[in-house]
């Protein structure tokens, strides 16, 4: 059975994914972002998902996860933009802070995004969004308000999107996340 990590950056949604990725029949652990790397492959996870959280000063050891463990890595909201520093790219104050439906429109649809519409409603807070793409990823969707929704590194199994899958108001957010648990069971 596939078994995955979900690393609490303090975010309000980290239970709910927890919860989500669960419920879709999957091992899943919540842990404190705190883990020292060599804690987290003690718990011999499959993947890790970066969960939300409130601000970039309580990511933890996170970078470190991202820059070190050859793990398939989903980063939601925060988690997303935890990557996108990580590699070189930029995030700067959103357009449109608070959380609200958001348009998607889906340009790339690679593995993570594999069978979702081209446009979806998704539930996103864009106080905060990745503002410059990092060298090596791909954009995978942009909305109207924000260029880099979603993300994908070009030989890595790393991905980052700005919205949460794991929300009922959110569309196809279970498909994102068993098409991650999928990539997680074949790496």
């Amino acid at each position: 059975m596939t078994s995955v990590l979900v690393i609490n950056n303090y975010g309000q949604f980290a239970h709910l994914i927890h919860r989500a990725v669960r419920d879709l029949g999957t091992r899943c652990e919540l842990v404190k972002n705190t883990l020292s790397a060599d804690e987290v492959l003690q718990r011999s996870p499959d993947g890790l998902i970066l969960s939300g959280g409130p601000t970039m000063d309580r990511i933890g050891n996170c970078k470190q996860y991202v820059r070190e463990l050859e793990l398939p890595i989903l980063g939601i909201c925060l988690g997303h933009q935890l990557i996108a520093e990580t590699f070189g790219g930029a995030v700067g104050k959103g357009a449109s802070g608070g959380y609200a439906h958001v348009t998607v429109e889906i340009i790339e649809p690679d593995d993570i995004l594999l069978g979702i519409r081209p446009t979806i409603t998704a539930w996103a807070s864009h106080a905060d969004e990745v503002s410059r793409l990092p060298n090596n990823f791909t954009k995978l969707a942009r909305s109207a308000i924000c260029e880099i929704e979603a993300m994908k590194h070009t030989s890595k199994p790393i991905y980052g999107v700005q919205w949460h899958p794991e929300v009922a108001h959110t569309e196809a957010g279970n498909t994102l996340l068993l098409n991650f648990l999928k990539i997680c069971d074949e790496h």
